[in-house]
């Protein structure tokens, strides 16, 4: 899908750096793919006590 869109050319030129890439599509594509991976995993943060494991957590520790 082709999208124009205006960006900050500073935060297109720092993020080039940091991540070491050339093109600004493939720098704006790993931001969006980022994003996403950090809003799945506030997602499945929500979850955290909630859901029931039958286990024991010593015997893993344990077992070699």
């Amino acid at each position: 899908m082709k999208t124009t869109i205006e960006i900050d050319d500073t935060l297109v030129i720092d993020a080039l750096k940091a991540t070491g890439l050339t093109l600004q599509q493939e720098v704006i594509e790993l931001a969006l793919k980022t994003l996403i991976q950090i809003k799945q995993q506030e997602a499945i943060r929500s979850f955290r006590g909630q859901l029931p494991w039958d286990g024991d957590l010593e015997s893993m520790r344990t077992d070699s």
